[in-house]
């Protein structure tokens, strides 16, 4: 049996605004209609990111995306084009540069909850 990550819980202050900034920074479809519990976002074939508001205080979580050198270059993009300040690590979240590792490019930056994104070329 071959195991995939379905869905994860991403908690959040506001889901709606959360899923919305998830989607456009990704470029991915976000349909309001489809808003309950859950504010689904789906990311690829097999994965649902599920932004839920039902709690007042969360953990600050992490969650890295392995991109292409092209789909990392777009993304960015419009990291940089929203204002949205950046870092070369998770330590470095707002130095405003990306990191080389691996012979690939990464960068970190935050949603609106704190949460921390990473966009990553190369494992």
């Amino acid at each position: 049996m071959t195991i995939e990550l379905n869905h994860t819980i991403v908690p959040a202050h506001d889901k709606i605004t959360s899923a919305k900034f998830f989607a456009k920074i990704f470029r991915l479809p976000f349909d309001e209609q489809q808003v309950g519990y859950f504010a689904p976002v789906q990311v690829n074939e097999t994965l649902t990111l599920d932004f839920h508001d039902d709690v007042e205080r969360f953990e600050i979580h992490h969650y890295a995306f392995k991109v292409s050198e092209d789909e990392f270059d777009t993304i960015f993009d419009r990291i940089q084009d929203e204002g949205i300040p950046y870092g070369s690590g998770p330590s470095a979240l707002e130095n405003m540069d990306i990191n080389h590792r691996g012979g690939g490019r990464g960068v970190y930056f935050c949603d609106p909850n704190g949460h921390i994104l990473e966009l990553l070329t190369v494992e």
